[in-house]
């Protein structure tokens, strides 16, 4: 059985630190503020600074299985490159049949994401999710 790689976004401060330091690296290497002898070293400072900004924002590719969430929406990507966003406000039921968890909108079109390989401790954590946050 596969699992499902969890990203709460609300406010974890670890990768609030790392986005402002790689932007802080950014800025400090483009502009030079402090002049050093060897030239390279700004532009190093930079590309630590683009690297960081980068393994960032792929963090969502390195799973196969993977589902990131706030108050506001959810993401997830089930066995699928691409994944399908949901607002919590549009979420009008949600359902868990036979390894298959639907979500209904309040403007008829529903999601359907297979969950057969998925253990049964992430469909159901995937589950209280959506419903904790949707109204």
């Amino acid at each position: 059985m596969k699992r499902i790689k969890f990203d709460n976004l609300q406010y974890n401060w670890f990768f609030i630190s790392l986005v402002l330091l790689s932007l802080f690296c950014i800025i400090f290497g483009f502009f030079e503020i402090i002049e050093f002898q060897n030239p390279k070293i700004n532009k190093g400072i930079s590309a630590i600074g683009h690297v960081s900004q980068a393994v960032f924002f792929s963090r969502m590719f390195w799973f196969k299985n993977y589902v990131q969430y706030n108050k506001k929406g959810i993401f997830i990507r089930i066995k699928t490159f691409f994944g399908k966003s949901i607002s919590f406000d549009n979420v009008k039921r949600t359902e868990l049949e036979n390894q298959v968890i639907t979500i209904y909108k309040n403007d008829g079109s529903r999601y359907d994401f297979n969950l057969e390989e998925i253990e049964e401790i992430d469909s159901r954590k995937l589950f209280d999710v959506i419903n904790q946050y949707s109204s």
